[in-house]
């Protein structure tokens, strides 16, 4: 390697040192050379996510706006729909995975049919 290399972020224009260190870590695990300094990524990073690296579904106006399959109100999701599948709201999410009975059944949960001792 030659070193450490001087790099302009795409996203603020500013310049960022990619140390010789980082060019080996990231040549390690065949990431491309970045494009944005690590404050950059690290919002980047954080949009992606709603914020503090968590997807939620809390009142949040990030995310795409939709409207459900189920009931027909416009909702907002964490995601990109990508057109192949329904999407629903949060409660018609929830009462669809509630109705699909897999649960525990079987793996020592309580629809196993095993009786606590407790």
């Amino acid at each position: 390697m030659a070193g450490d290399l001087q790099l302009t972020c795409s996203d603020c224009g500013q310049e960022f040192t990619f140390t010789e260190a980082d060019q080996a870590f990231f040549q390690e695990r065949g990431y491309s050379t970045p494009k944005r300094c690590k404050a950059c990524r690290q919002a980047k990073k954080n949009d992606s996510f709603g914020g503090g690296g968590q997807r939620s579904w809390g009142g949040s106006p990030q995310g795409t706006a939709v409207i459900c399959a189920g009931c027909g109100q416009q909702t907002t999701v964490p995601f990109e729909p990508r057109g192949d599948r329904p999407v629903f709201c949060k409660s018609c999410y929830q009462a669809q995975s509630g109705n699909r009975g897999g649960g525990n059944r079987g793996r020592g949960g309580r629809d196993s049919g095993r009786r606590s001792r407790y």
